[in-house]
């Protein structure tokens, strides 16, 4: 068993995962997977983790298609989130049944501090003097307390669908000003008034390490994530989201690929798809790379650290997230969301 792990993450760094390292993490592997059986759990690892993690994980994905995936699983009592804060928020509000754990309060997320529920408050209550018909759509990099006072969510792969479906003129997008600009270039015909937020990973890449790429070979493929800067993704042979990423690879009959976004999806990809090149033009996201699996270890043998949301704003960011369902046409019916939420 442990000459398959070192095979498979010595495809990543071959001077880090060395036979010795490696032995060590198989061991704690086993000790993580008893712990799982023994407390009814299920793992969720987002793209953006460490390659150890994935050996763990029951599922692997973006934000929202993990938590959904785990709303999925009738039979588990818990749910370890191997992500972002914001991550685990969104695993309880479709979940709130099961316990959520996220193995480090250190793993937040500086694109969702970008937005608190006061500041959306006060700017929505402005803006609503100008535009009566705003309507607040928010990307689920957010707080489950963001979400609550949004009309409706969205991720980055449905954004532009879901500004375009919902009937407002005016739309105020919160919190990446990045993805706002994307949406606003594909729904021209509606007034997107962006939040001034940032992912710092994403809006540290620049043009120039692709141009570099693209002269050094010829015919690869540039995958950006929708969180990159305009001038980046004007560089982009697709502008998609991790999950949407991972596809394109695996579909595409293209050899060479650069992942511009967070490292851990080119770690993923190296291991996954081994018969293709995967380059980087990408950060590492210290807010991802803060869980490892001491950590994992820890939260199960401990049960922390315990994700809790009150009533009022878990049923209210749910109805955000259905409503994106609704306006995509693939509503989810099995959500522990109530139809309608009454007005404070």
């Amino acid at each position: 068993m442990a000459e398959r792990l070192i095979e498979k993450l010595r495809r990543v760094d071959p001077d880090y995962y060395i036979p010795e390292r490696v032995e060590r993490i198989e061991e704690q592997l086993e000790r993580i997977r008893r712990l799982k059986r023994e407390r009814n759990a299920v793992l969720l690892a987002h793209n953006y983790q460490r390659p150890e993690i994935f050996e763990v994980a029951d599922f692997t994905g973006d934000s929202l298609g993990l938590s959904l995936q785990a709303a999925d699983v009738e039979g588990a009592d818990v749910i370890v989130f191997c992500g972002v804060h914001f991550m685990a928020e969104t695993a309880k509000t479709v979940s709130p049944q099961k316990t959520v754990l996220l193995p480090n309060l250190a793993a937040g997320c500086s694109l969702a501090d970008t937005a608190t529920a006061p500041a959306v408050e006060d700017r929505v209550r402005e803006l609503k003097k100008t535009y009566p018909d705003l309507a607040v759509v928010t990307y689920v990099n957010t707080t489950a307390a963001v979400k609550a006072l949004s009309d409706v969510c969205c991720t980055s792969s449905n954004a532009v669908s879901v500004v375009r479906a919902i009937p407002s003129q005016h739309i105020l997008f919160i919190p990446d000003q990045n993805l706002a600009r994307h949406v606003a270039l594909h729904v021209p015909e509606k007034t997107i008034i962006a939040w001034d937020g940032y992912c710092y990973v994403h809006h540290q890449i620049t043009p120039d390490v692709i141009e570099s790429m693209r002269r050094q070979i010829p015919g690869i493929k540039i995958l950006v994530h929708p969180e990159c800067r305009d001038d980046v993704l004007k560089l982009a042979d697709a502008a998609l989201s991790t999950s949407g990423m991972i596809d394109f690879a695996k579909q595409s009959s293209a050899t060479d690929f650069l992942a511009v976004t967070e490292c851990g999806l080119s770690d993923m990809l190296q291991i996954g798809v081994p018969e293709k090149h995967f380059y980087r033009a990408c950060k590492i996201c210290r807010f991802m790379k803060a869980i490892s699996l001491d950590d994992v270890e820890t939260s199960l043998t401990k049960m922390q650290f315990k994700i809790e949301l009150e009533e009022s704003v878990r049923e209210r960011a749910g109805r955000a997230i259905q409503r994106m369902f609704e306006l995509t046409g693939s509503v989810r019916d099995n959500l522990a969301i109530p139809d309608s939420v009454p007005d404070e």
